[in-house]
């Protein structure tokens, strides 16, 4: 049990080590905020698209029924950009820290996204 406060040190430093990296990385933070960003555009088109779905389906006008096919066309497509868009985020998630753990391996610094 001596060697805990040892290793709780470690631990601690190796983790705000990491965080400065990752923190101290502007590109990384710039390529994520884009890709929320473009989640998040995708999503309100959707909030407005199913309104207008909705709008058009209380109205039961035909033609309000017959442009829904569309919407909720566009509503699944976007779904698709969606699923699309966090996996690419997921993706460079993944890679920025797989580098930067290689790059401490090797004694360097970084974690950029290529």
């Amino acid at each position: 049990m001596a060697n805990k406060p040892t290793s709780n040190r470690k631990l601690k430093h190796h983790r705000d080590q990491d965080l400065e990296e990752v923190e101290g990385d502007p590109e990384v933070w710039a390529t994520f905020d884009k890709s929320f960003k473009q989640v998040q555009s995708v999503l309100d088109r959707n909030r407005a698209l199913i309104q207008q779905v909705n709008q058009n389906h209380q109205s039961k006008i035909p033609d309000n029924m017959v442009k829904n096919v569309a919407l909720i066309q566009e509503i699944n497509g976007n779904i698709s950009k969606v699923v699309s868009l966090y996996s690419d985020l997921s993706s460079n998630f993944s890679t920025v820290f797989h580098n930067r753990n290689d790059d401490h391996k090797n004694g360097a610094g970084g974690g950029r996204i290529d």
